[in-house]
């Protein structure tokens, strides 16, 4: 068991870190570039080509999104009644309680630990979250309301497709899944050599509230995902994947968006800091657990 938890995890550290050591040797690396290369490029490309060739049918791909949707909602629920009753800002710590990290670290290890099944079914999961991410995660922070800009995002428009896929049994020309499923391989790898370098770069200093909300992101959301996995009896790779998902840390771009909209983002940054060193640190559970 042990040998198998370290071929699930080596590969994450080992990318993760190599990011956060080119950046703490002062290498350059542009984040920006990067992030959007993978938001606006490779991510939807890697979501049609994994879509395009994956066995899940829709009635699959709806049963993941409604897992997904009642984890989002119960850890909505959980952490507005835990914010409100300690009298703490909503718009600096419900995206951070609500949004973690799908896609740099649930989608690699979920792919890692269950083949080609995790990784269809954690792209759909982290499909879903994308989608709310940009929609009421922004809004909150923002709170400017939601943007009709979101229809218009290659992520958004990528879900459309994929379903499209699915739903009629669609498949791309050869010449065009091999360039799609190229480009889309880059994801995983840039996702967390980015996050390496993200970690590398977080300015923590207000560690008191932002390391215990730390603690209640993955507790709550493990909480959440094993209840309902639990009560609703479901097994195999799906149980797994919600068990991972539910549990990631707090997303990095929680931090961005505090900083860009000035919501506490050293709070946020020592949530997302000390969330993913709790969570690296509890992996070998975690992937027990679930396996």
């Amino acid at each position: 068991m042990l040998a198998t938890l370290w071929t699930i995890i080596a590969p994450v550290l080992l990318c993760a870190g190599l990011g956060y050591g080119w950046a703490r040797a002062g290498k350059p690396f542009d984040t920006q570039m990067v992030t959007s290369l993978v938001t606006l490029v490779t991510t939807p490309c890697l979501i049609v080509a994994t879509m395009g060739k994956t066995d899940l049918d829709l009635q699959a791909l709806m049963e993941v999104a409604g897992l997904a949707v009642a984890v989002l909602a119960s850890t909505f629920v959980v952490s507005a009644v835990i914010l409100r009753l300690t009298g703490q800002p909503f718009r600096v710590f419900l995206p951070s309680l609500v949004f973690p990290n799908t896609g740099n670290m649930g989608i690699p290890l979920c792919m890692l630990a269950f083949g080609e099944a995790g990784l269809a079914l954690s792209l759909a999961w982290m499909m879903l979250y994308s989608v709310a991410h940009f929609s009421l995660g922004l809004a909150i922070v923002s709170g400017q309301g939601f943007s009709l800009k979101l229809f218009r995002h290659p992520i958004l428009i990528s879900v459309f497709l994929a379903v499209a896929m699915v739903a009629f049994q669609l498949s791309l020309p050869e010449w065009l899944y091999n360039t799609v499923s190229l480009i889309g391989d880059l994801t995983i790898p840039l996702m967390l050599i980015t996050l390496g370098v993200s970690l590398s770069q977080l300015k923590v200093r207000h560690l008191g509230s932002g390391a215990g909300f730390a603690v209640l992101r993955l507790a709550s959301g493990f909480a959440v995902g094993w209840g309902l996995v639990t009560a609703l009896d479901i097994d195999g790779p799906l149980r797994g994947v919600v068990l991972i998902e539910s549990t990631m840390p707090v997303a990095v771009f929680n931090y961005l968006l505090a900083k860009a909209y000035n919501r506490g983002a050293e709070e946020v940054a020592a949530m997302v800091v000390i969330s993913t060193l709790l969570a690296f640190l509890l992996l070998p559970l975690l992937l027990s657990y679930a396996l």
